[in-house]
């Protein structure tokens, strides 16, 4: 079923699953993307340019200890009859507390536990805080072809993104340690060459972006302050 409001005609559409023994089966999103996109991803399975089919991210306990998170998220892909190349991200924050956002064609789906964050310039590597750790996972869809540069370029922005929503949550962090970041564009078309805050699609998935992470990161700071 899905697992975060979004309309039929949506990009970007994650159906809540389950993954792990039936006695501590925990939950996922996954994206079936199908084939006609590039994505770039800072994630541990199918991270950095290439074709991709699928993005799957999902829940972990706070106490997760495997050393091979890629091999991991593989299994999970198989056993839900996941062929071809996707990406596959993992964190320990609660996925259906996830939050979807769209402007104007890009879409975003973020997934939020900001417990452990900090700004990424400390001088010490020690996080700030000792609360129950997580991460912030940012997946993006624009129906467009972008280029190589231009994909670099939709990280970077929406990463900018993401530090504007936590700011304005009123966390004092630029993110989480492990945080990642999946960017999808679309292959058919001339590539758009540019995705800056203030390009075209840049703008739209800054928007998108800003918009998903401020909803996932109140709903994690109210649900811990309450």
């Amino acid at each position: 079923m899905p697992a975060l409001p979004h309309s039929d005609a949506s990009l970007l559409r994650p159906a809540l699953i389950r993954h792990g023994d039936a006695d501590g089966a925990l939950p996922a999103l996954l994206w079936r993307a199908g084939p006609g996109w590039r994505m770039i991803s800072s994630a541990v399975l199918g991270g950095g340019l290439g074709e991709r089919e699928w993005v799957l991210n999902a829940q972990v306990g706070h106490g997760y200890t495997r050393m091979d998170p890629d091999r991991h998220l593989a299994e999970i892909a198989r056993d839900h009859g996941l062929g071809g190349p996707g990406v596959g991200l993992m964190t320990a924050a609660r996925v259906a507390e996830g939050a979807f956002a769209g402007d104007g064609g890009a879409e975003a789906v973020v997934t939020a536990g900001i417990g452990v964050c900090g700004w990424a310039a400390d001088p010490v590597a020690a996080p700030r805080s000792a609360l129950v750790p997580g991460t912030i996972n940012i997946v993006v869809a624009v129906p467009v072809a972008l280029s190589d540069a231009a994909l670099v370029n939709a990280v970077a922005t929406a990463t900018e993104a993401k530090v504007q929503a936590l700011r304005d949550t009123g966390f004092d962090a630029s993110g989480t340690p492990t945080d990642a970041v999946c960017v999808a564009a679309r292959q058919a078309g001339a590539p758009v060459a540019f995705a800056g805050p203030r390009s075209e699609w840049g703008s739209r998935l800054a928007r998108a972006v800003h918009q998903a992470t401020y909803e996932a990161a109140a709903r994690y700071r109210d649900r811990r302050l309450s």
